[in-house]
């Protein structure tokens, strides 16, 4: 028996709420035969597409009738939490039934505790909500303080920050849920940044990359895989090049050497390996995997996927 912490992508799960709940039928049946096999599974998701979506309905409606209120990014991400979490929850407690599989399922809506003083604060560097033609006209309708950066023959677009997670908020409740064997989806979207001031929780603007959470998750739970899945069955270097190759079985040596030979992209497989290699450093036989969905199966065996080990 195992300990998996998986990551599902955001952009996995469609593009409308109707689609969502279709393709989450997959990645629960291949979880649920994970559960099957007397695995502990913890389940984190993306929620890109989803908050954008939520953030950006309301600021419209908002400019078309003053009375709806235009919905703040923490906020846009507890409700797109709240309904990928639905939409997972369900799916997971309707096929463990189907396998006849007695096993309780938890949601948690995620707020993960960032340092306060992070650098990431005084450089946003992550674009939310809609393009804008004019910078006036981004600055007009975003909240008075907003970060607005100008992006080639898009337009002009609202940035936050983006600091690395530290623990979540109420850690302990997952962990005995884990310790009880239960199934848990918690760190959506990676959660929703929040800082302590004065001994008071603060939750502000700001996107955590979900792969580090699930990272953190994995290594703070004392997981022995995390499991990041992608669009693509493994890492490759010298991608989309006549070099390009694939990697399998790897070191985190290895791999260091690719990072620092800026192989991956920043805003696309970076993030991932950097936190594979981080969750895999951390402990002792612990593996993490990066794999698409369908591949999962194998992946978990060793037989797809990249595997990243010490």
């Amino acid at each position: 028996m195992s300990r998996i912490v998986i990551a599902l992508g955001g952009n996995a799960l469609g593009d409308t709420p109707s689609e969502q709940i279709v393709k989450i039928q997959e990645p629960a049946k291949v979880i649920t035969q994970l559960v099957k096999l007397g695995n502990d599974v913890v389940i984190g998701h993306g929620n890109g597409p989803q908050v954008g979506a939520i953030f950006n309905a309301f600021n419209v409606a908002h400019h078309i009738d003053d009375k709806i209120p235009s919905m703040p990014f923490a906020e846009s991400g507890a409700m797109s939490q709240g309904y990928i979490g639905l939409h997972i929850h369900n799916a997971l407690v309707n096929e463990l039934i189907k396998e006849g599989i007695t096993k309780e399922v938890i949601y948690f809506l995620t707020q993960t505790i960032v340092d306060k003083n992070d650098p990431a604060f005084k450089k946003p560097t992550k674009p939310v909500g809609p393009f804008y033609k004019t910078e006036e006209e981004a600055i007009q309708r975003n909240p008075l303080g907003s970060t607005i950066t100008h992006i080639a023959n898009k337009g002009y677009r609202r940035v936050v920050p983006s600091p690395k997670p530290i623990t979540l908020m109420n850690f302990d409740a997952v962990a005995s849920a884990v310790e009880h064997h239960k199934v848990v989806i918690c760190g959506g979207g990676g959660g929703i940044p929040t800082i302590v001031e004065d001994k008071q929780y603060k939750f502000v603007d700001g996107v955590i990359d979900k792969d580090y959470v699930a990272s953190m998750i994995a290594d703070q739970l004392d997981a022995n895989i995390l499991v990041i899945l992608t669009n693509v069955p493994n890492v490759f270097i010298n991608y989309g090049t006549n070099k390009e190759q694939s990697l399998r079985d790897v070191n985190v040596k290895q791999i260091q050497k690719y990072i620092e030979g800026k192989e991956f992209g920043t805003g696309s497989m970076l993030p991932k390996v950097q936190a594979a290699v981080d969750f895999v450093n951390k402990g002792d036989k612990r593996k993490a995997i990066i794999a698409c969905l369908s591949d999962l199966p194998d992946a978990i065996k060793g037989k797809a996927g990249t595997i990243i080990t010490k």
